[in-house]
């Protein structure tokens, strides 16, 4: 199905394409952001074992967790969460899966640190209130080049050499260091197997087997890349209409017309551009 000036229409093609998409859906892994998404939205049992492994602390217990929760900032930039998950004291936890080298800057984790705190104090509230955050970058290669599996980044007073214990967090997870000897290689074996029958961690493999396999999980990921498609495609004709607005040579119809839009939209964009 696509979107024709707002109206679902068949595709001609559909049997085609939805073959393609259980293809996708058989190659996907967990440092794949959409799968992921659909992994771990809500799953507190598999967030709370990544976390536990990552941080080597057992006792964590996570009471809610959410995929691709967006942090506003009314003064500047925007952030999407790929995890964000809270444990049992309040303390906050955003999972980061980058493939890209360039999406795991080292000040892309401080701007993060940096929102996760201003959206935890309350007005007029004590800064003592403040609950340790972690940042945790999960990436394909090693990003901080140094041949560690992790890298634990926390502020030092240089005089002394001790922590300050500000309760700020910055984890980088190395995915090329897959070891199996190691609860950490283990789970980074497991985030880039395709095949759920491959994966160490039988409860990953639950879920991972249950949107690969499952009748009802594979129409879930469908559905997910269906709406993938129908964006970029909005996305591609607001473009066009948007180039059609500046030029100015034609009517609000005629670029409804060529662009696939309605009306309505079209108006909008040019209001937009106007304001």
């Amino acid at each position: 199905m696509y979107y024709l000036r707002g109206r679902m229409v068949p595709d001609m093609n559909y049997e085609q394409q939805h073959e393609e998409d259980l293809q996708r859906i058989r190659g996907f892994r967990l440092i794949d952001d959409d799968f992921m998404n659909a992994c771990f939205d809500n799953n507190i049992e598999d967030t709370e074992l990544i976390l536990r492994i990552i941080l080597n602390r057992p006792d964590i217990s996570v009471k809610s967790v959410r995929t691709q929760q967006v942090m506003k900032n009314l003064q500047g930039r925007d952030i999407w969460l790929d995890i964000d998950a809270r444990d049992k004291d309040d303390n906050e936890f955003d999972v980061e899966i980058q493939r890209s080298d360039k999406g795991a800057d080292r000040k892309r984790a401080r701007y993060h640190s940096s929102m996760l705190d201003a959206h935890s104090l309350r007005p007029k509230e004590d800064f003592s209130a403040l609950r340790d955050n972690y940042v945790i970058f999960i990436t394909e290669n090693d990003v901080i080049g140094k041949g560690k599996s992790l890298y634990r980044v926390e502020r030092r007073i240089e005089e002394t050499g001790e922590l300050f214990n500000d309760g700020e967090h910055i984890i980088y997870v190395n995915g090329a260091d897959r070891d199996s000897s190691t609860a950490l290689g283990r789970l980074m074996h497991d985030f880039f197997c395709t095949d759920p029958d491959d994966m160490n961690y039988q409860q990953l493999a639950k879920k991972a087997r249950f949107f690969k396999e499952n009748e009802e999980g594979k129409a879930a990921m469908c559905k997910v890349l269906e709406d993938m498609r129908n964006e970029t495609a909005m996305n591609e004709r607001e473009k066009m209409a948007k180039r059609l607005i500046a030029q100015g040579k034609l009517s609000i119809e005629d670029i409804a017309e060529v662009s696939e839009l309605t009306i309505e939209k079209v108006r909008e964009l040019s209001e937009q551009r106007s304001a």
